[in-house]
């Protein structure tokens, strides 16, 4: 269960070796989360990870889980809920994949889809309902700025993350009013140096800003913020983001059981004015 403060005392990452993850359950182990589940391919990366959190005092196990293999799913993750109540399930796999090379191979494009929305929709759905039967918990969604508004660079994994996102959306919805809690996390682009597994997001501070966002003033933000964003490339600082200040954001997005949290907190305004862009004119944004 929480402790008086909302944080988790046990928690599942499905995807073991995310950068993301790994802050974020380091975060979570300094305010006394005491259980850590690590799902992911066998691999020494994922050996190092529940080796390094063990270090910081949890007891943390890694668990053999491919996001590939939907058919195994209830199984794998049956047996992580029954040996206890998880608090907090945190789906943090994807892969980013070769938009060049995955525009002229197929199946490799269908590989990031399978990954990032199938594997996701399987494990959620089996998550969700554990969640559920034991009548409380949050699961916690990475998804992206990327499936926002798709971009010609980048739509094929774009397109992955806004079926994940709307997916995460619905299944908050069905939830609702059960004990379990949804949260979907939007990063932004990770920093050189700090890259994540999944190549490419942050979540936002966005909520936690408090962004004002209420009519007139509402347009006119949304209209400036395109502005800045249309002149800036996508790497400008004031877009990116760490795995550290994603970690950050989801503690105070749990704190708050917030819905939607973006990372950093200024994309919500940019990406609220970016949707709303003729697509003539979108395609001519240094995006």
């Amino acid at each position: 269960m929480k402790d008086a403060f909302g944080a988790p005392q046990s928690l599942l990452v499905l995807g073991g070796t995310s950068e993301i993850a790994l802050a974020t359950a380091r975060r979570l182990i300094a305010l006394r989360t005491r259980t850590v589940r690590l799902a992911g391919r066998p691999s020494p990366a994922l050996d190092a990870a529940a080796a390094e959190l063990r270090a910081r005092g949890a007891d943390v196990r890694t668990v053999d889980f491919d996001a590939l293999d939907s058919e195994s799913h209830e199984a794998v993750l049956g047996e992580v809920f029954a040996e206890g109540d998880i608090d907090m399930v945190l789906l943090a796999f994807g892969i980013a994949g070769d938009q060049e090379r995955d525009e002229e191979e197929p199946l490799s494009a269908v590989r990031v889809v399978r990954t990032n929305y199938t594997g996701a929709v399987s494990a959620g759905l089996v998550c969700a309902g554990a969640l559920q039967a034991q009548g409380h918990g949050s699961l916690v969604v990475l998804s992206s700025v990327a499936g926002e508004r798709v971009r010609r660079a980048d739509f094929i994994y774009g397109s992955s993350k806004a079926g994940l996102d709307t997916f995460a959306q619905g299944l908050g919805d069905a939830l609702h009013d059960t004990g379990v809690h949804v949260m979907v996390v939007r990063p932004g682009v990770v920093r050189p140096g700090a890259a994540p597994d999944d190549a490419t997001e942050t979540a936002g501070a966005g909520e936690a800003a408090g962004t004002p966002w209420i009519g007139a003033p509402r347009v006119e933000a949304a209209r400036l913020a395109a502005a800045r964003f249309a002149s800036a490339p996508l790497e400008a600082p004031s877009l990116t983001t760490t795995p550290d200040a994603i970690a950050e954001a989801i503690v105070a997005g749990l704190r708050r059981r917030s819905e939607t949290v973006w990372v950093p907190g200024s994309l919500r305004a940019v990406m609220s004015a970016l949707r709303h862009v003729p697509r003539p004119l979108f395609r001519r944004l240094p995006l």
